[in-house]
């Protein structure tokens, strides 16, 4: 019975890990543009954004005035009784095709500058997401490197053991092997810690209905992606943040051009009607405002600072942003040299020593200090090439957020 019941555990336990979901790059990326909540957020910004184009299309209402009260005949009339008379009155308020025109395009401002804003947080957030999924596949290659070497230290450690045992060899030896498994078993626990952190991390990101438990598809980008340093700064136009600053100095450089406007902004079309009780009179009329008093002087010059201000923040940012794109562009050559450094010839060499010394040790040339030596230096090769490997896919992330490009996109 226990045997059955063990069987069953064992199939539903396998179940259970196979039937995990799993996610490429693409699917997070995804998710996240559909159920993130700070994107909910900014689409409602956006429509509110765009709703305002409505309000600024839209006319004014007319308006209509009542009026009634006590009145006499002109003419004495004592056989006639006091009666009441009465006024109306329609206006309608028109802007000037100019002053429309101009708080339309501050509406329109508003959409792009909407737009920007999205923009620029879904680049931020797929940047943030690329580094937690690349960030959980390199950890899982070390996860994969430390149990290897725990178990081949562990195959040494009873062979050791045995050997100390019947005196062939000293007690060192067993401490030492001893220490390399410990250090092994460590480092395969720090990955799986990473692991869980970044994937914690990653479903924060993605979405709060995102399962506990999952797997993830893919592959480390590879180390022959070629970057311009030139080509690349000819893209700055395209930089997220310059598109916000240029989309929020159109806001403000349309708000300057409405103020120009608001000093004349329209007129009021009047139409009425008074009745009298022995008479009827009709009127039509204009009414315009005459700026004498207030020309808007001070709205009109506070309007042109903040255009000027936004002006010299773009600038500003432009200089900036070239400077953010050298430096990111040098720590992608640097971390690159690094990964070819380690493919070239650093890690066959490694992966050759440790064969060597291997060979020698089981044919009594050398030590187990030197075998379990050459063991720890190709572990820890191996962990700084994923290392480096990771900081070059970084640089490259970095990039891509600064130009708003998708350089990995189709590199992988």
């Amino acid at each position: 019975m226990r045997i059955i019941l063990s069987v069953l555990f064992l199939g539903l336990f396998t179940n259970s890990v196979w039937c995990l979901p799993q996610y490429t790059l693409q699917d997070l990326l995804d998710i996240a543009k559909r159920e993130n909540p700070i994107l909910d957020v900014l689409k409602a910004k956006e429509d509110a954004a765009k709703s305002s184009v409505i309000t600024a299309e839209s006319y004014f209402n007319p308006e209509i005035e009542l009026g009634t009260g006590p009145s006499r005949f002109r003419v004495p009339n004592s056989s006639a009784n006091q009666r009441r008379n009465y006024g109306v009155t329609l206006s309608q308020p028109l802007e000037f095709p100019n002053v429309r025109g101009a708080k339309k395009a501050i509406a329109e401002s508003r959409v792009n500058y909407a737009a920007s804003v999205t923009e620029a947080t879904l680049i931020n957030l797929s940047l943030q997401i690329k580094k937690a999924f690349y960030d959980v596949l390199q950890n899982e290659d070390i996860l994969k490197i430390a149990e290897g070497d725990r178990d081949a230290l562990k195959n040494i450690r009873e062979k050791v053991a045995l050997r100390v045992e019947v005196g062939e060899a000293p007690r060192y030896e067993l401490i030492k092997a001893d220490t390399e498994l410990v250090a092994a078993q460590r480092d395969a626990d720090a990955a799986k810690l990473r692991i869980y952190e970044s994937k914690v991390y990653l479903r924060g990101l993605v979405s709060k209905s995102f399962t506990d438990t999952f797997e993830l598809r893919g592959v480390l980008p590879p180390s022959d992606i070629n970057l311009n340093a030139d080509s690349l700064k000819k893209e700055i136009t395209k930089s997220p943040k310059l598109k916000q600053i240029r989309a929020s100095a159109d806001i403000a450089e349309n708000k300057f051009r409405l103020e120009e406007k608001l000093i004349n902004p329209g007129l009021t079309l009047n139409a009425g009607v008074d009745q009298d009780p022995d008479i009827t009179s009709y009127r039509f009329g204009v009414s315009i405002p005459i700026p004498i008093w207030n020309q808007r002087q001070g709205q009109i010059g506070e309007a042109a600072a903040v255009y000027r201000e936004l002006q010299a923040q773009y600038t500003d940012q432009e200089l900036a942003l070239r400077r953010d794109i050298e430096s990111a562009f040098q720590r992608y050559l640097i971390a690159q040299q690094q990964v070819k450094t380690f493919e070239s010839g650093l890690l066959a060499q490694a992966e050759s020593v440790l064969k060597v010394a291997e060979s020698a040790y089981r044919y009594g040339e050398r030590g187990i200090l030197e075998y379990l030596d050459a063991q720890r230096t190709f572990r820890l090769v191996r962990k700084d090439y994923l290392a480096s490997k990771y900081d070059y896919i970084v640089a490259i992330l970095e990039i891509e957020q600064l130009l708003g490009m998708d350089i990995l996109e189709n590199k992988i």
